[in-house]
């Protein structure tokens, strides 16, 4: 079986086509458009791996031809124009995977092989061209896997489950889907699951019928109606109180719901994205949290790295909070080069969301359109006394203040706070590896087997954490 590479970088070509051929393929290398379609016309492949910038022009602009001449033949896009915009492109042109450079070797070779393998796979077709205004920013390795995840949700129904800390952008990843998927003629309704008080959320959600109870003067759609044909967010779902679990869990079971006060069953087609910054697995622990429930919300889970770990995207997020703050008629701003480093080093506690205030302030209180390190400094917020670092930052202060931030049911202290540390532990050097699990077990001296198992127990997916 011969695959066709085509990269314009001689030395990325040698280590794949070794690492290729050393798993038993014939590897045909070339560097431009011209020349691929040269190849293809006169020769057949197992399969495509294809770079997007080339030396004769954007390698997926061409890739609706390549379809039509081999229908079969999977695609593999490699970029190292790694925003949401290529991704969704690599996604539109029906490509069996993108990888975003630098990407991880063995991987690759494993996914050409698993592209060859799949006789089932059908090839896309080029679907209209992503809107503008991509509500994502960023090109590090970790919102790449966010990136790669959303493509994979773009072409189906699948309910998502993002997952994040408060002001990573959870409900930009949910208009994100919206937008670029099957349903973006359809109306996208979000709704604060937390911010509605208990009483009242059914109603809310499923509607409620004329004099249902008192205050109820007329009828009333829920979201669930008001989201029909489209896209409903359910966000802080781990906030939900578990009646209405248990009627949003019936819901996603039979595609129906039932007015409060009503007796007719109203079927709703609607694609469901829920969000959470708290960890669902004490809340399911402690029965706070509906496990059935979960398993319906978590089958295409997105985890949203906190800003902190994402540092190479805060200059190129503070620029685009300036053009936003210009655009809302602030002053127009620019960082310094010394400013934007400063930014990159600040611990983001409120992640995304409090760049943004910060990025604003600046925009109205700056005095020079050139805004340097010393005035930027000038405006940032002392560190909260409250915070982990105001304590010292020592384990013992940690763990004081996840003691005084959650409630935990008597008897499940221990298991709520093993795993609370143990995820973003395990999270932490799964990155660093890249999510190789034999790797990340040396690096933590326990038996991987170990490890896996309380990968299995913590749901946390390896596959979500390589570069």
């Amino acid at each position: 079986m011969t695959v066709l590479l085509v990269e314009d970088d001689a030395s990325i070509a040698l280590v794949i086509t070794a690492a290729l051929e050393a798993e038993g393929f014939a590897v045909t290398c070339c560097d431009s458009i011209a020349e691929r379609d040269r190849l293809l016309a006169n020769g057949d492949y197992a399969a495509l791996v294809t770079d997007v910038m080339l030396t004769d022009g954007d390698g997926l602009e061409t890739l609706g031809a390549v379809h039509q001449a081999a229908p079969d033949m999977p695609i593999i896009v490699l970029s190292a124009q790694n925003t949401l915009d290529t991704a969704v492109r690599a996604s539109d042109t029906g490509a069996f995977e993108y990888f975003p450079k630098p990407f991880d070797l063995d991987e690759l070779v494993q996914t050409v092989r698993a592209a060859v393998g799949n006789s089932a796979m059908r090839a896309g077709n080029p679907a209209e061209a992503a809107p503008a205004g991509l509500p994502l920013v960023g090109r590090s390795a970790p919102m790449q896997a966010v990136y790669r995840m959303i493509t994979r949700v773009l072409r189906n129904d699948l309910t998502v489950l993002v997952l994040g800390e408060s002001g990573t952008g959870k409900e930009l990843v949910a208009e994100a889907i919206h937008q670029l998927g099957q349903r973006k003629a359809g109306p996208f309704v979000a709704v604060n699951t937390a911010a509605i008080p208990a009483d009242l959320i059914e109603s809310e959600l499923f509607g409620h019928e004329k004099g249902a109870f008192t205050g109820a003067v007329a009828r009333h759609q829920g979201k669930f109606e008001q989201a029909q044909g489209g896209t409903l967010f359910l966000d802080e779902i781990g906030d939900m109180p578990l009646d209405a679990q248990t009627r949003l869990l019936r819901a996603l079971q039979s595609g129906q719901i039932r007015r409060v006060g009503g007796r007719e069953e109203i079927a709703v087609d609607v694609r469901i994205i829920a969000a959470t910054n708290r960890d669902l697995a004490p809340l399911i622990a402690s029965g706070a949290f509906r496990e059935d429930l979960y398993y319906r919300l978590n089958v295409v889970p997105i985890i949203l790295p906190p800003l902190r770990e994402r540092r190479d995207d805060v200059p190129a997020l503070a620029q685009h909070f300036l053009q936003l703050a210009a655009a809302d008629g602030l002053q127009r701003r620019r960082f310094s080069d010394d400013a934007a480093a400063l930014l990159a080093q600040q611990p983001w506690r409120g992640n995304v969301r409090e760049l943004r205030n910060l990025v604003y302030r600046v925009a109205l209180l700056a005095r020079e359109d050139l805004v340097s390190s010393a005035a930027l400094e000038a405006l940032l917020e002392p560190p909260d006394a409250e915070s982990n670092e105001g304590e010292g930052g020592t384990f013992e202060g940690a763990v004081g203040t996840w003691l005084r931030d959650n409630e935990i049911a008597p008897g499940a202290i221990y298991d709520a706070a093993l795993a609370a540390f143990e995820r973003p532990l395990f999270e932490a050097v799964l990155r660093t590896t890249g999510g190789n699990q034999l790797r990340a077990a040396q690096h933590l001296g326990i038996n991987r087997n170990t490890l896996r198992k309380r990968l299995t127990e913590l749901r946390i997916d390896p596959v979500l954490l390589q570069r």
